[in-house]
């Protein structure tokens, strides 16, 4: 098994992230946010210093963690287009195969369906589309999301045990119907509360998913701590207030925290990391 990790969640800065994943022993990254600015912000001439710095420290891009699709479909979709193509780019530059996505937030089906075939039609064949289950968007729920990959079986899934705890889904019910569409996963849990915790400490039922989606043969799982405010959650929930664990000093004791919680699963299950 290979870990990945959202290290903007540790630091900013991209050194920071370096040494928070060398830290924990990881070396692929999930990139979202570096030096305050996310992945869509960066220029052409930023993302080409990130990946030479990442090079030089043995550090791998697995997948760029954009926010294509966290939009109001109708906010002008052209720009929300030019945006993805672009990522499409940094991608290629960064050596990603994939590029995190999501569905929109409305319930259209139509609309939905309608941008999620532009996007499919400008993406390089060298890169897969990862859908991400979230709150509010289209596909929040199981059903929805077998919609999107039933019409464009281009795009692959990225199960998020949390996100569907915060949507009231039965985790396991939606791995039941996923499973076959799943690429990898993001590590995150939550509480009934809607309260993100530690992986394994909340009701996402994180352990027997991780069981599964290694008999499956999946080999990378992205970490998505969430346990402390970071630069840019804000942004990134769409406004909604953010319930996160409290108990950590500062945002590199809160990653080694969920890093720690990941590794204790993978250690009870016997698998190699």
């Amino acid at each position: 098994m290979r870990l990945c990790a959202f290290a903007d969640e540790a630091s900013a800065n991209l050194d920071g992230q370096i040494e928070a994943l060398k830290r924990n022993n990881i070396s692929l990254l999930e990139i979202r946010g570096v030096d305050g600015q996310n992945i869509k912000e960066i220029s052409y001439e930023k993302i080409k210093e990130i990946k030479a710095r990442l090079d030089a420290n043995g550090i791998s891009v697995w997948s760029i963690g954009s926010p294509v699709g966290k939009y109001n479909p109708d906010e002008n979709f052209a720009s929300q287009l030019d945006e993805y193509k672009r990522l499409c780019e940094y991608a290629e530059i960064l050596g990603a195969s994939r590029i995190r996505m999501f569905s929109f937030f409305t319930k259209d089906e139509s609309k939905t369906m309608g941008r999620l075939d532009a996007f499919c039609k400008v993406t390089p064949s060298g890169i897969i589309m990862c859908h991400e289950n979230e709150k509010g968007i289209f596909g929040d729920d199981p059903d929805s999301c077998v919609k999107i990959h039933e019409t464009f079986p281009t795009i692959k899934a990225v199960f998020d045990p949390a996100n569907f705890v915060q949507c009231d889904v039965n985790t396991l019910e939606a791995w039941e119907k996923l499973e076959k569409y799943v690429d990898y996963m993001h590590i995150k849990d939550a509480l009934p509360s809607k309260r993100v915790v530690p992986a394994g400490k909340g009701i996402g039922n994180v352990e027997a998913l991780i069981s599964a989606y290694i008999k499956k043969g999946g080999e990378v799982l992205t970490l998505e701590p969430h346990l402390m405010e970071f630069c840019g959650l804000k942004a990134l929930e769409n406004g909604e207030s953010i319930d996160t664990v409290s108990v950590y000093k500062d945002e590199n004791e809160a990653f080694d925290a969920g890093v720690s919680a990941l590794k204790e699963i993978l250690n009870k299950l016997n698998v190699r990391y």
